[in-house]
């Protein structure tokens, strides 16, 4: 029982530290462009590659 007290103010200070970190990441826009990066790696960057040679 005396385990409560520990985990409760426990479990308080991670919701408050991930509430904390999601709107930090809101916050630096973190979440403006989700599909990019997963466009991105299907692209043929065959052309920029021959460029750099």
């Amino acid at each position: 029982m005396e385990i409560i007290y520990l985990l409760v103010p426990l479990s308080l200070i991670f919701l408050v530290v991930g509430i904390w970190v999601f709107f930090w990441a809101v916050k630096h826009k973190q979440f403006d462009d989700m599909e990019g990066p997963a466009h991105r790696i299907l692209m043929d960057d065959r052309e920029e590659r021959r460029k750099l040679k």
